[in-house]
């Protein structure tokens, strides 16, 4: 096993205590070299293995005095069946929605330092609404989550968009939001994580942040094979609850073309100890962009990454709710110093 599939594995698994995420996120080779057999001298060189075929991205075309006698893409007529992703870009979040689980595939924003030193916006006005941009028959409902046992749990949170009363309001909206469990997850551990995620703007001018579910299968106990499994909300059951949320964090120098810090994490949508290190749920960008099916990180080349948590201490500081929000950028995570090269 390789030593990225081993960080994966210790990283995600040690937090939720579930192996069903390590094997999900395990990464494994995708190419291989097909054996070359050596000549010896008097002998009759054994050819080597032959490639797989490539697939065409184009079918076989047919012989031209053949002509088709039917045409599937005439269903078009009709509607295009899907996927359609609903991308929903506002002011303070921009979201591509996912119809079938009821929940975003991702939601992306932008903090400064400028945007959360402004206070221009008051969460008691602000009220959860169904996204009527999105179609009646895929639509979340305020009440799938009545009586649900699971918070309406933003993806991007409102303390993120205080620099203005609608951009506040737009995190409100239910396709920037995912049943997520409140105490000891949503309201406690994740809630500390957002707030780490604010104070990496004492560091970086510019900080970018993509936060989604993730539908991770679990191995079970009596027949040993691999499954998904999650509950579904609602009456009639309308909205998935994910089994984990991952954040994908671009933190920025500032400059152009210049370094970007990459930091990817998983956690469980569960009860989690603050005690727990965050580290312990780091793991390599590509293993969340196997799990979900998206990419995140295609155009920034490696030579612009850096690995965040090797800049600074990826840790969390537990303050209250209170606390937290007479000072959202609260004070910078420490930068991690370099071990001195040389002799000692």
């Amino acid at each position: 096993m390789s030593k990225t599939s081993l960080a994966i594995i210790a990283g995600v698994s040690a937090a939720a205590g579930s192996a069903a995420t390590a094997a999900i996120l395990t990464l494994r080779s995708q190419h291989k070299e097909p054996p070359t057999a050596t000549p010896s001298t008097g002998t009759v060189p054994t050819p080597a293995l032959p490639s797989p075929p490539v697939p065409s991205p184009l079918p076989t075309p047919l012989r031209k005095d053949i002509l088709p006698p039917v045409n599937p893409t005439g269903v078009f007529q009709y509607g295009f069946p899907g996927p359609i992703n609903d991308l929903r870009p506002n002011v303070s979040t921009t979201s591509a929605f996912d119809r079938r689980t009821r929940n975003p595939y991702w939601v992306a924003e932008h903090i400064t330092q400028a945007s959360l030193s402004a206070n221009n916006a008051d969460r008691r006005h602000s009220y959860f609404v169904e996204d009527e941009s999105v179609p009646e028959k895929f639509r979340a409902k305020l009440l799938d989550y009545f009586r649900s046992g699971y918070d309406r749990g933003h993806q991007v949170p409102a303390a993120d968009a205080k620099w203005s009363q609608d951009a506040m309001d737009q995190t409100f909206l239910l396709t920037n939001m995912c049943p997520q469990v409140g105490e000891g997850f949503n309201r406690d551990y994740w809630a500390h994580f957002e707030d780490f995620c604010r104070r990496l703007t004492n560091h970086y001018p510019s900080v970018r942040i993509v936060t989604g579910p993730l539908y991770l299968p679990r191995r079970d106990a009596q027949d040993g094979k691999w499954r998904v499994s999650y509950e579904v909300i609602g009456n009639p059951p309308n909205v998935a609850v994910p089994t984990h949320f991952y954040k994908v964090i671009f933190a920025e120098d500032g400059k152009t073309g210049g370094d970007v810090s990459l930091g990817a994490f998983v956690l469980p949508n569960a009860k989690i100890d603050n005690e727990k290190p965050l580290t312990s749920f780091e793991v390599p960008v590509e293993a969340i962009e196997r799990a979900s099916g998206l990419e995140f990180a295609s155009k920034l080349p490696m030579q612009r990454r850096k690995k965040l948590c090797e800049e600074i201490t990826c840790s969390l500081l537990v303050r209250d709710y209170a606390d937290r929000q007479k000072n959202l950028a609260g004070s910078a995570p420490p930068r991690r110093v370099p071990s001195p090269s040389g002799p000692s």
